[in-house]
C-alpha cells in the first residue's frame, strides 16, 4: 500500500536520493535549495508517496502562478514504476490545480526521456512548440 501525502521536513534525505536515483538531479540545481524553495511557496502541493514501511517512494512538486500550473519533479522509485503511483500523483496534482482555479498545466521533460514523454501523452499531455528559456538569479552550482 502506498499512501500520498505533502512533504515534511523530514523527508529532505529521501527525496534527494529519489531524485538522484531518478536522474532528475543536475550540478545547476541543488536539490537541497529547491526542497528548501518549495517549502516557502505552496508548500501544500510538494507531494510525497510513502509505502507501508515508511519509504518515499514518490514525489510531485506542482504549483500555480495565477496563469498556469507546473508540475515538477516527478519521481517515482524504480520498485514501484508500472504501478500506476507515477499517474496518481500526476492526477492528484491536477486535482489540487483545479481547486485552485487553474486552466492549464504544463510540464518539461528533457528530450532524451522518451519513455517518461510516453509515459505523459499516456495521461493525455501534448508537445507543443515554444522556446524554453531561464536565467539564473542565485547559483546553486554543487557537485554531484
Amino acid at each position: 500500500m502506498v499512501y500520498i501525502r505533502t512533504f515534511t521536513a523530514g523527508d529532505s534525505d529521501a527525496v534527494v536520493a529519489l531524485w538522484t536515483d531518478a536522474g532528475l538531479t543536475r550540478p545547476w540545481n541543488d536539490p537541497v535549495k529547491d526542497i528548501w524553495r518549495k517549502t516557502t511557496t505552496q508548500p501544500e502541493m510538494f507531494l510525497i508517496a510513502e509505502d507501508d514501511e515508511g519509504h518515499v517512494v514518490g514525489s510531485a512538486l506542482a504549483g500555480y502562478d495565477g496563469h498556469r500550473g507546473w508540475i515538477h519533479y516527478l519521481a517515482v522509485a524504480a520498485s514501484h514504476r508500472g504501478t500506476g503511483l507515477g499517474t496518481e500523483l500526476v492526477r492528484r496534482a491536477e486535482s489540487m490545480l483545479v481547486e485552485l482555479g487553474c486552466p492549464k498545466v504544463q510540464l518539461q521533460v528533457r528530450p532524451e526521456n522518451t519513455g517518461v514523454i510516453e509515459f505523459y501523452e499516456r495521461l493525455g499531455y501534448a508537445t507543443y512548440q515554444a522556446v524554453s528559456m531561464g536565467k539564473r538569479l542565485e547559483s546553486d552550482e554543487i557537485d554531484l
